[in-house]
């Protein structure tokens, strides 16, 4: 809980845990779930809050865009065969198709559709309580690894989260 937003972390559904992601913009705009799908795929999460609406009392976009910037670069941190990079955007492609609202939970799954020495390419569909609300593709930079690039479980999901 927070002094901004204080809603409960534990309505989340089963198996999603709070994630580490580095940065007071993300932990400002969080908290942030995932869980491991599969052995890799990794899924995340976030239960829309107080602080993430705009006046009509929905899940504001710039909210929804910076949840889909954030889950095809960290979907890519549990891709078998990928270092784990630091992934800054080059293009997000952000096409919404519905509302999220006041306590909807909102999920992704990350897909990389093609990494090469410079790039990596990816998409994802966000639902909004089980329904479509976003899809996105995007174009990210490799970038510096992170730590020696081969971590298991760079964001903490498999051992508890933070």
């Amino acid at each position: 809980m927070s002094a901004i937003d204080p809603q409960p972390t534990t309505d989340v559904p089963e198996g999603f845990r709070p994630v580490r992601i580095a940065g007071p913009f993300v932990v400002h705009n969080g908290p942030l779930f995932a869980r491991i799908e599969g052995g890799h795929r990794l899924q995340m999460g976030f239960r829309v809050g107080p602080r993430h609406t705009n006046s009509m009392g929905l899940c504001h976009g710039g909210m929804l865009a910076t949840f889909a910037d954030m889950l095809v670069p960290c979907a890519a941190m549990y891709r078998p065969g990928l270092e784990r990079r630091f992934l800054p955007t080059i293009s997000l492609q952000v096409d919404y198709m519905s509302a999220a609202r006041l306590g909807d939970w909102v999920q992704g799954e990350g897909e990389i559709l093609r990494s090469t020495r410079n790039m990596l390419f990816g998409q994802a569909l966000v639902t909004s309580n089980g329904e479509p609300a976003l899809r996105v593709s995007g174009v990210f930079k490799q970038g510096p690894l992170i730590g020696d690039g081969t971590a298991r479980d760079p964001l903490g999901v498999f051992d508890g989260g933070i």
